[in-house]
């Protein structure tokens, strides 16, 4: 702080230039470390990118090789050697569903996922999606009940992401509701939004476990969790793809009652 005349500078001054430098250092500080930020969820996306491509080339190739032999194109196979090829499988089919999750996890943090919005029929994506889950719960005895209003407005989303949510939440409720249970499917309108309600009377989530739903490879210690496979990356896919389309997401839920999962689609023009 200078000037060219004597006793020109008081207190005051001193005390407001130093306080302009203090808040001056802490944007400062606050630039760098945004920066740094920056550049580590940047190495962070190139890093999932670089793994996601490493292991899907060797999985493709193993998953050829055990379609091939399954086929009896090797000879024939013992009872045990077929045993052993399922179990592979089902592991490549884990393994792959990892690959899938990290990289939507990763394009959605990095603004490099794209999503088609269009006009569409809600109720095309549900037929579609629970006609392919519908083996897997009869299986297990479970009831499906679904429930669509009638007269439903066109959707404004990207009809394979909200089949990708949708079949998410469906899948959750059939793992973690025992046999014989039951799964409710509600589908309502209202003015500006559409709301999809996946309902179970499953296992449910304890109020400890709730708080931490949708963090990134968050896993309850509960066993009956730990009994289904997973890597807790779903549901933290499922809010950012909702999120992304202009929806938003809740849950209610009671530890061994079940839990209700309610996302919201925005209606054919209407502005958000």
């Amino acid at each position: 702080l200078e000037t060219q005349h004597a006793n020109e500078i008081n207190r005051e001054d001193v005390a407001f230039v130093e306080r302009l430098a203090d808040r001056a250092a802490v944007a400062i500080k606050n630039a760098r470390l945004y920066e740094e930020i920056h550049a580590a969820n940047k190495a962070k996306s190139e890093f999932v990118s670089l793994v996601a491509h490493e292991l899907r080339v060797p999985m493709t190739s193993i998953k050829g090789y055990t379609d091939l032999m399954n086929s009896g194109m090797a000879g024939p196979l013992s009872d045990m050697q077929k045993e052993f090829l399922t179990v592979i499988q089902r592991n490549l089919e884990r393994m792959s569903s990892l690959i899938r999750d990290l990289s939507d996890i990763n394009r959605i943090e990095s603004g490099r996922m794209k999503f088609e919005f269009q006009d569409f029929a809600l109720q095309t994506i549900v037929d579609d999606v629970l006609g392919s889950l519908r083996e897997r719960i009869e299986a297990r005895n479970q009831t499906l009940i679904v429930e669509m209003a009638e007269g439903l407005t066109a959707v404004h989303a990207d009809p394979t992401r909200i089949a990708q949510v949708f079949a998410n939440l469906v899948s959750n409720a059939h793992k973690y509701t025992p046999d014989g249970g039951q799964i409710v499917v509600r589908v309502k309108q209202g003015e500006r939004v559409t709301a999809v309600t996946v309902q179970d009377n499953g296992i449910g989530i304890s109020e400890e476990d709730q708080a931490q739903l949708f963090t990134q490879f968050f896993r309850s210690e509960d066993q009956l969790v730990r009994e289904q496979q997973g890597w807790g990356l779903g549901l933290s896919i499922v809010r950012k793809m909702v999120e992304a389309q202009n929806g938003e997401i809740s849950f209610e839920s009671e530890l061994g009652r079940g839990s209700t999962f309610t996302f919201t689609i925005p209606l054919a023009n209407i502005e958000v």
